[in-house]
């Protein structure tokens, strides 16, 4: 099969496509033939040695597709089911082994661009917005890149909940898209942020700041939250948080922060496949609608890289015809 291998650290040119062996599936997977491929962040961390990873290696843990086999003890799937995941590795791949465990079923009415684009940031928003904070209708709530895949789809969840949205951007081009996500207030990274969010609320603060930005954001929303309020830290995009003493959320308002992370609420299937339905519902039924800001050919995986350099567009210099 064609896949995308790289077999050297450094930047969007060691994205090489290498034509390697069918992978195998083992008796609990799947073997899916991928009709689209999650391209996330973090494969930006692997690639450049961030993050440590055995070369060579094929990026990737998101995508969707179609089973062609299934383990001899998978019962929940069969071939020609329509599947999305997150979790499983190898996807820059025309065929991924994906376990039965992470494979979520796709609804009709889910394109596969949408399902490979759903799970990690829509899975990340739902635990948000229910779990981490349950938002509750009358809420004033702060997102943080709010343009953002996780911030467009947790505005969107939040105001379903019934809460007003205030959300951070650093473009107009981004404003746009985060009020049509739904946004109330739209606030720039240079603004005073805090200071604006109180005058907002009439000097309350917020009931929850959802901080994925972390390190250049981190103190604007300790001082946006209100008395009792939540601080939800899940993501460090502009780099980490330092050393934090706790004592500071006692005069800051008796403060709640916590780190979440996607595995501890996605820990067993029956939590999983609820989140995933949800997400998967509200697709389908028009109520959700996940961004999905430019699709490549696999043989330009590193035009897709290249694209971050440039705002997520597509790259004018890019050789594919489709592009």
């Amino acid at each position: 099969m064609r896949a995308i291998q790289v077999s050297r650290l450094g930047d969007p040119n060691v994205l090489e496509v290498a034509v390697i062996p069918d992978p195998q599936p083992g008796p609990a997977d799947l073997l899916v033939r991928t009709e689209a491929i999650g391209v996330n962040f973090i494969d930006t961390y692997f690639r450049t040695g961030v993050y440590a990873h055995p070369l060579p290696y094929v990026p990737g843990d998101e995508g969707s597709g179609v089973v062609e086999t299934v383990g001899a003890d998978v019962r929940d799937f069969a071939p020609g089911d329509r599947v999305a995941w997150c979790g499983a590795s190898g996807n820059y791949a025309e065929k991924v082994v994906v376990p039965a465990a992470v494979a979520i079923a796709v609804p009709e009415g889910v394109p596969a661009p949408q399902a490979a684009s759903a799970l990690a940031q829509g899975l990340t928003a739902h635990y948000l917005a229910n779990s981490t904070y349950p938002v509750q209708s009358g809420d004033t709530v702060l997102v943080h890149a709010g343009a953002g895949g996780v911030g467009l789809l947790l505005t969107q969840l939040a105001t379903r909940l019934g809460a007003r949205v205030i959300t951070t951007v650093s473009s107009d081009p981004k404003e746009k898209l985060s009020r049509e996500a739904g946004a109330a207030e739209v606030l720039r990274y240079d603004d005073d942020i805090a200071a604006r969010v109180r005058e907002l609320t009439d000097g309350e603060g917020v009931a929850v700041a959802y901080d994925g930005v972390g390190a250049s954001t981190f103190e604007a929303s300790l001082a946006s939250v209100r008395i009792r309020g939540t601080l939800a830290l899940f993501g460090a995009a502009s780099g980490l948080v330092p050393p934090f003493d706790p004592q500071r959320l006692n005069p800051a308002g008796s403060l709640f922060l916590t780190r979440p992370t996607l595995a501890h609420y996605v820990r067993t299937r029956e939590e999983l496949t609820w989140r995933a339905g949800e997400v998967f519902g509200a697709i389908a039924d028009g109520s959700l609608h996940v961004r999905v800001g430019a699709q490549y050919p696999l043989e330009c995986a590193a035009d897709a890289h290249r694209a971050w350099r440039a705002g997520g567009r597509p790259v004018p210099s890019c050789s594919c015809p489709d592009n």
